[in-house]
């Protein structure tokens, strides 16, 4: 059996992709899988701190992480690579990466830096472009899309879909990076609204604050749907959380 292959991608910064990388790496070494996580650019570390594969280890627990390049400003690779003064990234060497690393485990993690279309080089090649290297390689990628809960939400989903497609990259599904403890009407009707702009399904929704929680495992398993190795039922959470219009809202 092949190993499977999942490119996660945010819409932007900040929507939680390194703890939904980790909540995802542990529901599969809760299933028995072996797992590597791959981090092909690290920005915004310098030397000898922890970046994102440790946080991903923190979390998660024993697994096999790999970092490729490491750029000091918290800028898109390119830039930072630039102004570093360092090569860029070249697809290649994500291919032999993951290659190497999907010899000998069941699921690889490409974590990503921002979005989708981020640049790594001066040539403008993308985390897509180095997905579609290793399909191309013969390898199974899909990509994984860490999206926000809110507003505004939806039209960036919909870009990185259509920019998927275009691509002929499969996308797995939507997962909400940061589900909010108080979700307002906006973050209660983008539940219904995601996997219609995503044209995938919506496979979890990760609690604000997932990071700190002490049992990460357990909430993993709870956050994630069965695609990614938990119990999350996107149905169920959608009915619970859908608000119902105004006019039948009781008078207070």
């Amino acid at each position: 059996m092949s190993a499977r292959i999942l490119f996660v991608t945010g819409t932007n910064t900040d929507v939680g992709k390194t703890v939904a990388t980790a909540a995802v790496a542990t529901a599969a070494l809760r299933s028995g899988l072996r797992v590597a996580v791959v981090k092909p650019g690290q920005t915004g570390v310098a030397p000898g701190e922890p970046g994102d594969v440790e946080e991903v280890r923190r979390l998660a627990g024993e697994l096999t992480i790999r970092e490729l390049v490491r750029y000091p400003e918290p800028l898109a690779p390119d830039t930072a690579a630039r102004r570093a003064g360092l090569a860029c990234l070249s697809p290649v060497e994500v291919v032999a990466a993951v290659g190497e690393l999907a010899a000998t485990h069941d699921l690889v993690l490409v974590e990503g830096a921002g979005g989708l279309l981020v640049r790594y080089d001066e040539q403008g090649r993308t985390l897509a472009d180095q997905a579609r290297a290793v399909r191309a390689a013969g390898l199974p990628a899909e990509v994984l899309l860490i999206a926000s809960a809110g507003l505004g939400t939806l039209n960036i989903v919909a870009l990185t879909a259509e920019a998927l497609a275009a691509r002929e990259l499969p996308l797995a599904g939507v997962l909400v990076g940061s589900w909010p403890a108080s979700p307002g009407l906006a973050e209660r009707c983008n539940l219904v609204d995601l996997p219609r702009s995503a044209g995938a399904p919506l496979l979890g929704a990760l609690p604000e604050r997932a990071g700190t929680v002490a049992d990460f495992a357990a909430l993993a398993q709870a956050s994630l749907a069965p695609e990614l190795g938990g119990t999350w039922d996107a149905k169920q959470f959608t009915d619970a959380n859908w608000p119902k219009p105004a006019a039948l809202r009781p008078n207070v």
